[in-house]
């Protein structure tokens, strides 16, 4: 049998230990928010759904906050959980990524805005069809381009979340650029 956790000391102790772990989790959710913020609304379509989808996502780390931190990478763990409530919304909406609509159309609204392409159509067209065969790539090479590519996060960063080893993330991008091009073809 363990101390009485009614007593003083120990009370203490175990509120100095929450305290210390609220801290952790508080610190590590503000380090990473943004990032999943973009992440899910890149997914969902949708800003306000997008910060349902995160807080989701933080209430299940935080609730087994001491389980996450023992895991090999908490970043890993985290991203893992996230993408568990990406899919949980779209399965709840019968609904696949929403990357082709937003992205695309994001894509095609900074290019049209940058350099004032005259067949605005095309751009947009373009746009789509490369969104949508990313959509298409198998897990690992999307969450790379995804976050490489659309997210602009820098290598170190998209190894750090998907648990993998910086080469290995570039590995990823060469196999899914020759897959884009296949199936883009050369016109792309």
């Amino acid at each position: 049998m363990g101390p009485d956790p009614t007593a003083p000391g120990v009370r203490r102790h175990t509120d100095r230990s929450s305290r210390r772990l609220a801290l952790t989790f508080d610190a590590f959710a503000a380090h990473h928010h943004r990032l999943w913020l973009r992440y899910a609304h890149t997914q969902v379509g949708s800003r306000p759904v997008a910060e349902t989808v995160v807080e989701s996502a933080c209430a299940r780390l935080l609730e087994h906050w001491p389980h996450v931190l023992l895991q090999e990478s908490v970043s890993q763990y985290a991203w893992a959980v996230l993408k568990e409530e990406v899919a949980r919304r779209q399965d709840a909406h019968d609904g696949p990524p929403a990357l082709v609509d937003t992205a695309a159309f994001d894509a095609a609204a900074r290019k049209l805005l940058q350099h004032g392409t005259p067949d605005q159509f095309t751009v947009l067209e373009n746009e789509i069809g490369l969104y949508g065969a990313i959509s298409r790539l198998p897990e690992r090479q999307y969450d790379v381009v995804v976050l490489r590519y659309v997210l602009r996060v820098p290598d170190e960063v998209v190894a750090e979340y998907l648990g993998i080893e910086v080469p290995t993330v570039r590995s990823h991008v060469r196999h899914a650029r020759r897959r884009l091009a296949r199936e883009l073809g050369p016109a792309r």
